[in-house]
């Protein structure tokens, strides 16, 4: 049923679409948290090595991508004794099954995080009815 859907679900898994990558390399899927409230939508998503700008968030006709790039801490030609670090840009995507503002998303970053707040169209958002005395 409708009301069992969740307000916004990862898009499947499939693999990257190449007219998108600008870049070679590895793609990291950056862990999110999405929290539903009243009003918005708040997605955190955790993007080690970004800054905000290189992050670039687009949201068109209710699907959601993020993507980041990481810019490389070394030179090209470093010696590495050992290198754990994988390095690589940030890719994913959500389907939004709410109705969202997309003129009044905001998008902050912090600390490696970027957090996206997508306010909720005033058609979907619970309203309190006044009641009167009659």
């Amino acid at each position: 049923t409708m009301a069992a859907r969740t307000a916004i679900e990862k898009k499947g898994e499939a693999p990257l679409e190449q007219g998108e990558r600008t870049r070679a390399g590895i793609v990291h899927r950056p862990d999110v948290d999405i929290l539903e409230k009243d009003e918005e939508l708040v997605v955190a998503a955790d993007m080690p090595g970004t800054t905000a700008e290189d992050i670039d968030v687009k949201f068109d006709n209710g699907e959601l991508t993020i993507q980041g790039r990481v810019n490389r801490q070394h030179p090209e030609d470093a010696r590495y004794l050992l290198r754990e670090f994988a390095l690589g840009d940030f890719h994913r995507v959500f389907l939004v099954g709410e109705q969202i503002d997309a003129s009044k998303i905001t998008a902050e970053h912090r600390d490696g995080v970027l957090v996206l707040h997508l306010p909720k169209t005033e058609l979907v958002k619970p309203r309190k009815v006044q009641v009167r005395e009659g």
